[in-house]
């Protein structure tokens, strides 16, 4: 032991404190990441962090599988760790502009904890997971500090003691914090035992002061009971509400089209796949797809890899009113308003259709338009997930629905006019009888979700396409690697014929402007009688004259 001021100190080796499995882990993890090929520098969240006040020190930062949690974890355990000197790794980064950088670097005592991995130990040797996380930190802190720990020391009471004997503070970052709330669903009493040691830990009276920063990062926001944060000194940054972390949270567009320029990756293809997260009115990317389609050269759908269906499916199979008929709309292309406040954030507890879109959201099955107050489905990556699971569904609505709506594709391409429009009808009255007819617009809603199933084939409707000498209601274009499937113009109308729908897309010269995508035009023209309550359908094909 030594003295420093009047802080007494553990004994260094070489100038640096010994590392351990939780306390001060040291800097290879993240050092082995920023040496990859495909790194992207976010080590300016950094300088975010430092300069929070200290009544937001306690941060529980969450987003969906595979955008970055552990590697932001173990950036900041590298940079805080009094088990490493980070200077040199952190130096070339843009974290170092700011002037608190190098001041906090490397000065706290740090506890990193992957909650899962422990949990899971714990119930693999039968034994008590938080009282087994507890022991074996406090064994660390035992080594580090001998002259004031026992082995018997709570967890809270020996940050306490060593915070009062010395001084030093601690920066505790627990990983997949939410794992004990998401998985274990019949283990109540575990589940609140765990949420109790969450609250002693980082509630307890000392905690302010043996605390320098408390980070948790996990798939959901904190577990919520009676309305209110379990843990409720926690600010929270969400795909909700992400504040001042947002661009954190995934790749910006910036640094997406920097990767696809550095390896000759198509940018356009990219934001079609994976775009569409709004992350504070900026598009946000997930970084594992990203970097899997650079590294391949292809695009596809990598997140889901790391994953099941059984989210999705245990989420809409329950059964509230409409949950199913939204589901549906967003994955035509359609955004429906949600209510994201009540959520209970535990994959458990839901009262209605809202809750469940919400915890989606945090999932990243669905985005979220803050401004609007709307949930849609944010790229073709996640659209094929739902795809694939409406097509393994058997015995209930949705299977029944993708049924109907392939009997339409099918019948627009065989141009039945009379099915076509008759099947459209069954669409509205069965699956979306919530959307009343006022106007061309709410039409429009109800031809895409008919059309779902053309997914397989096209790309995303495409509303409101400029064409010829004005804007085409509804363009379907189809893939590349289906060049022989025709191009298909809707146009709709209100109280109309469809014959005059139809006249409308020639006349405006709408298939001129399309002739470079396909041999084969549909010109599909619909219409809604107010009185009658019936669709009509007009569908004509227009053949690409070779000059």
């Amino acid at each position: 032991m030594r003295e420093y001021g009047k802080a007494i100190l553990p004994c260094s080796i070489g100038g640096r404190l010994a590392v351990g499995r939780f306390l001060n882990i040291g800097n290879d993890r993240y050092e082995a990441f920023s040496k990859t090929k495909y790194f992207i520098d976010k080590t300016e969240m950094l300088n975010v962090l430092l300069e929070k006040d200290a009544d937001e020190k306690f941060i529980c930062s969450s987003r969906p599988r595979r955008f970055g949690k552990s590697i932001t974890a173990n950036m900041m355990t590298a940079y805080f760790s009094k088990g490493a000197d980070s200077r040199s790794l952190f130096e070339p980064l843009k974290c170092t502009k700011n002037e608190l950088f190098l001041k906090n670097m490397n000065q706290y005592d740090t506890i990193f904890v992957d909650i899962q991995a422990q949990f899971v130990t714990a119930a693999a040797i039968g034994t008590n997971p938080n009282q087994y996380i507890s022991r074996l930190v406090v064994k660390e802190l035992k080594d580090a500090y001998p002259e004031w720990i026992q082995e018997e020391d709570s967890l809270n009471t020996a940050l306490g003691i060593i915070n009062q004997e010395t001084g030093n503070q601690f920066v505790i970052i627990f990983d997949e914090w939410d794992y004990p709330v998401r998985e274990l669903e019949s283990k109540s009493k575990e589940r609140s035992d765990y949420i109790d040691f969450l609250r002693i830990l980082f509630k307890s009276s000392d905690a302010m002061s043996y605390i320098r920063l408390a980070y948790l990062t996990g798939i959901l926001p904190m577990v919520r009971a009676k309305g209110q944060s379990a843990v409720n000194n926690f600010h929270e940054y969400t795909m909700i509400r992400p504040k001042d972390l947002g661009e954190y949270i995934g790749f910006t567009e910036e640094e997406v089209a920097w990767l696809c320029g550095q390896y000759h990756a198509d940018f356009q293809k990219m934001k079609e796949w994976y775009n569409g997260y709004n992350i504070n009115g900026k598009a946000i990317y997930n970084p594992l797809s990203v970097v899997r389609a650079v590294a391949e050269k292809d695009f596809g759908q990598f997140w889901t890899e790391t994953g099941t269906y059984e989210d999705i499916g245990e989420l809409i199979n329950r059964n509230f009113d409409g949950l199913r008929e939204a589901v549906i709309e967003m994955l035509s292309g359609n955004r429906i308003p949600v209510n994201v406040t009540g959520c209970k954030n535990d994959m458990h507890t839901f009262a209605d259709k809202n809750q469940v879109i919400t915890t989606l959201i945090h999932l990243g099955y669905f985005a979220y338009d803050k401004a609007e107050q709307e949930a849609y489905v944010p790229n073709k990556e996640i659209q094929e997930v739902f795809y694939k699971y409406l097509e393994n569904e058997t015995g209930d609505n949705l299977s029944r629905y993708m049924k109907l709506s392939e009997e339409i594709a099918e019948a627009v391409l065989t141009m039945e006019e009379r099915r076509t429009a008759a099947l459209i009808q069954q669409v509205h009255s069965d699956f979306i009888s919530s959307i009343e007819y006022n106007d061309e617009n709410s039409l429009s809603c109800t031809i895409t979700v008919a059309l779902l199933a053309l997914f397989q084939y096209y790309h995303k409707p495409i509303r409101e396409f400029p064409c010829g000498k004005g804007f085409a209601d509804i363009v379907y274009l189809p893939l590349a690697k289906y060049p022989n499937r025709p191009v298909i113009v809707v146009e709709l109308k209100w109280n109309k014929s469809a014959v005059t729908a139809v006249t409308q897309i020639k006349e405006r010269s709408y298939p001129a402007s399309l002739k470079e995508y396909a041999g084969e035009i549909l010109l599909v023209g619909v219409t809604y009688d107010k009185k009658t309550k019936e669709h009509q359908c007009r569908i004509e094909s227009f053949q690409k004259q070779d000059e």
